[in-house]
C-alpha cells in the first residue's frame, strides 16, 4: 500500500498522538508512559540520538496531572557551562557582568509543571552537585540571590549516553542518577522497530505537506525506507520525508528516488544533480563545471608494479582502522560506534573480536 498525505484527524495531546508506532517496543513504551505519567516520579529517558526522547517527555507531561501547567525544556549540552546555573536557577540584577535585570530560571518557569533536562549526561560535574541539592531540597537559589525559592517541578531527563559507564568513569554522580532515574524508560532505535516506518512517514507527511505539495511513496519506496539502517533514527527519517516533499511535490516517489534522497554528501557531482532533476520531471539548469567539487574526482589508480596485491588484507586493514577510529570517537561505547558505522551492534562486536579490538564485556 502506498503512503500519501491525508488531512489531520482530531488528536489530543497524549501518548498515542505524540508517540507514533505499532511495534512491540513502542506499544510497551506507551503503556509505561501511561503508568508513570499520573505519578510524581522522576523519569529518565534513554536511547540513541534522534529516536524521539523529547516526544516521550512531552507525552509524560500531557498524560500527567500537570498537563495544564508549563512544559519547559533545556538542553544541558547546548548551554555554556558558565551560563548553565543562571539558565536553570535564574539570577538577580547585577549578580554578574551582563545581568541587567532579574531573571527567572527554568525551574521557576516550570513550577507546577514539567522540566525536561535533555542530554543530562553532558552536565558538568559542579552543576551535578547543585542539581542534586535542588532535587533533595525542592528549592532553588538564584545566582546572586540569598533567599531560597520553593519549587514544584517534575523532572524528566534524557540522555543518549551510557550513564552506567559514565558513573564507572566518575563522570556522572551515582546519587544524582538515582534521583533522576526513579522510573527509567528506553526508546529503541528505529532499526529495531522497522514496522513503524510507514506510520512515521504518514505522520511526517501530515506535518510537513499540504494538499498541493503532497507526495506519494510507492510500496517499493516504503520497503526501501524500512530496510535502511537509520543511523540518525526518527530524525533522519523526517529529514528524508521533508526532502522528498521539497524535490517531488505532487509526484510519486519510488525506490530510485529514495536512493537519491539517501545521499548524505553536502554537495553532489553533475551526474547526481542531473539525475535528481530528471527524476523530479524538470529540466536541469545549465550545468556548471565549477559546481563539481574537487573531492568528487576519482582517486588515483593503485600502482600494482610487478607484485600482486592482497586485496582482502587491504580491505581488512581499512575496515579495522575505521572500527578503531569509531570506537575512539565513541569513547569505547560500542552502541555509539555501531551507529557511526551504520552497523548492527552485534555485527560490530563480531568484527571487533575478529580484529582483536573487543573488550572483555563490550558495552
Amino acid at each position: 500500500m502506498s503512503v500519501a498525505w491525508s488531512p489531520p484527524v482530531g488528536e489530543g495531546a497524549c501518548a498515542d498522538s505524540l508517540i507514533v508506532g505499532v511495534s512491540p517496543g513502542i506499544a510497551e513504551l506507551k503503556y509505561l508512559i501511561r503508568q508513570v505519567a499520573p505519578t510524581s516520579a522522576s523519569v529518565i529517558v534513554t536511547g540513541p540520538s534522534g529516536c524521539g526522547k523529547e516526544m516521550v517527555a512531552r507525552a509524560i507531561h500531557a498524560e500527567s496531572r500537570r498537563a495544564a501547567k508549563s512544559y519547559v525544556a533545556l538542553n544541558c549540552g547546548a548551554i555554556p557551562r558558565d551560563l548553565l546555573e543562571s539558565e536553570l536557577f535564574g539570577h538577580e540584577k547585577g549578580s554578574f557582568t551582563g545581568a541587567l535585570a532579574q531573571r527567572r530560571g527554568r525551574f521557576e518557569e516550570a513550577d507546577g509543571g514539567t522540566l525536561f533536562l535533555d542530554e543530562i549526561g553532558d552536565m558538568p560535574a559542579d552543576m551535578q552537585v547543585k542539581l542534586l541539592r535542588v532535587l533533595e531540597g525542592k528549592s532553588i537559589q538564584r545566582v546572586g540571590g540569598r533567599g531560597e525559592i520553593a519549587i514544584d517541578s517534575r523532572i524528566v531527563s534524557a540522555t543518549h549516553r551510557n550513564l552506567d559507564d559514565a558513573i564507572g568513569q566518575q563522570n556522572f554522580r551515582e546519587d544524582l542518577y538515582y534521583r533522576l532515574a526513579v522510573f527509567p524508560l528506553e526508546v529503541l532505535p528505529l532499526c529495531e522497530r522497522r514496522e513503524d516506518v510507514p506510520l512515521l512517514v504518514r505522520h511526517f507527511l501530515r506535518q510537513i505537506a499540504d494538499t498541493k505539495q503532497t507526495v506519494r511513496f510507492t510500496p517499493d519506496a516504503i520497503e526501501k525506507l524500512a530496510a535502511h539502517p537509520w543511523p540518525g533514527n526518527v530524525r533522519e527519517l523526517r529529514n528524508i520525508v521533508e526532502r522528498a516533499v521539497i524535490l517531488y511535490a505532487g509526484q510519486t516517489v519510488g525506490a530510485e528516488q529514495i536512493e537519491l534522497l539517501f545521499s548524505r554528501r553536502p554537495r553532489m557531482n553533475r551526474a547526481e544533480r542531473d539525475a535528481i532533476w530528471q527524476a523530479s520531471g524538470m529540466v536541469s539548469p545549465i550545468a556548471d563545471a565549477a559546481f563539481i567539487p574537487a573531492a568528487s574526482a576519482k582517486p588515483a589508480p593503485l600502482s600494482l608494479k610487478d607484485e600482486p596485491i592482497d586485496l582482502r588484507a587491504v580491505v581488512a586493514d581499512l575496515e579495522r582502522q575505521h572500527i578503531a577510529d569509531a570506537l575512539k570517537s565513541a569513547k569505547g561505547v560500542v552502541a555509539d560506534a555501531a551507529r557511526m558505522l551504520s552497523l548492527q551492534r552485534t555485527t560490530l562486536i563480531e568484527k571487533m573480536r575478529k580484529y582483536g579490538l573487543a573488550k572483555d564485556d563490550p558495552s
